[in-house]
């Protein structure tokens, strides 16, 4: 009886033991219940913010041009033979020049054109670049808005055309229905220290990015990961991520969507509702990152934004 009796607490404890999460295999968090109405009422407004971003008078849709800069002089204006080619009647056939000198870029614009930097009258100036701590220098010309970006060791010019035909022709963005299914909670598994990731753009171009673990999450009933990367001055991170929709019914190059950072118990929101298309769904001058291998995911996610119908124009 007594052996009995000892087999039994043994077999009492092992199964206290097996249900603390010592001995458990670490799991993804279950997501919590939803208010479904007060959900949809989220991802809605989300939405109206989205558009509202895109079709803004800076937005992605007024892109028109992107030129890299050699070094010395860069004319600029309407004329085809300078190195930076402005819309036609949108700028004299030249406006000014763009002096690039050991990584730093100067304007020095043609007398009686009228450029402003960051609205005021420009003639001769530095200018900031979007690596800038306090942003770019804001060129205008007319319905023309110009600024100096860095890519790598690269260093271009941006054209943005708030009367761009693109703008003017906007089709509206779709999406697949509200579905709570995709509204995931995803566990953090730090990366210790946080891990460089080599990110590759449109242009072909590699740079190293800092990810600071992977998130962990459970879709029908299996476990999938995919790195999140945290750029410079955001606080929210940053996740480019591929599904077997990609290049059917979303875009080709992928879709991009932010997770607020984890709370104290190491979870994050991972919502795929708010998946939207990248830049270069919209125009053929913006320099957008690829997801990389691992957050290429072997499912569909029909959930977020889909593929634009519309036409991207040159101008």
């Amino acid at each position: 009886m007594k052996v009995k009796a000892n087999i039994i607490v043994v077999l009492l404890l092992l199964g206290l033991l097996a249900a603390t999460p010592a001995c458990r295999q670490s799991s993804v968090p279950k997501p919590a219940a939803l208010d479904v109405v007060a959900y949809q009422g989220e991802i809605q407004k989300w939405q109206q913010n989205r558009l509202a971003s895109l079709t803004k008078d800076d937005g992605w849709l007024t892109l028109v041009g992107l030129f890299w800069l050699n070094e010395g002089e860069n004319k600029f204006g309407s004329d085809g033979r300078n190195p930076i080619v402005l819309p036609k009647e949108k700028s004299p056939a030249v406006a000014g020049s763009l002096f690039l000198e050991k990584g730093r870029v100067r304007l020095a614009a043609r007398p009686g054109v009228a450029i402003t930097a960051n609205d005021k009258p420009a003639g001769e100036l530095d200018l900031k670049d979007d690596n800038d701590d306090s942003g770019p220098t804001i060129l205008k010309l007319g319905s023309l808005i110009i600024n100096i970006v860095k890519r790598g060791e690269r260093i271009g010019v941006r054209v943005k055309d708030t009367a761009s035909r693109t703008r003017k022709e906007f089709k509206g963005l779709e999406y697949y229905p509200i579905d709570p299914k995709w509204h995931l909670e995803a566990r953090v598994e730090p990366y210790q220290p946080p891990k460089l990731i080599p990110i590759t753009n449109v242009l072909s171009m590699t740079d190293d990015e800092t990810s600071p673990g992977a998130l962990a999450f459970e879709v029908d009933g299996k476990t999938y990961r995919i790195d999140p990367i945290l750029e410079k001055g955001e606080t929210e991170w940053f996740v480019m991520v591929a599904d077997e929709t990609t290049g059917r019914e979303t875009y080709g190059a992928g879709r991009y969507l932010y997770v607020s950072p984890p709370d104290a118990s190491g979870k994050v929101v991972l919502d795929f509702n708010k998946a939207y298309s990248p830049p270069c769904a919209f125009t053929n001058f913006a320099t957008c990152p690829l997801p990389p291998k691992q957050n290429h995911l072997p499912f569909r996610v029909e959930a977020g934004e889909k593929k634009y119908a519309g036409t991207i124009h040159p101008s």
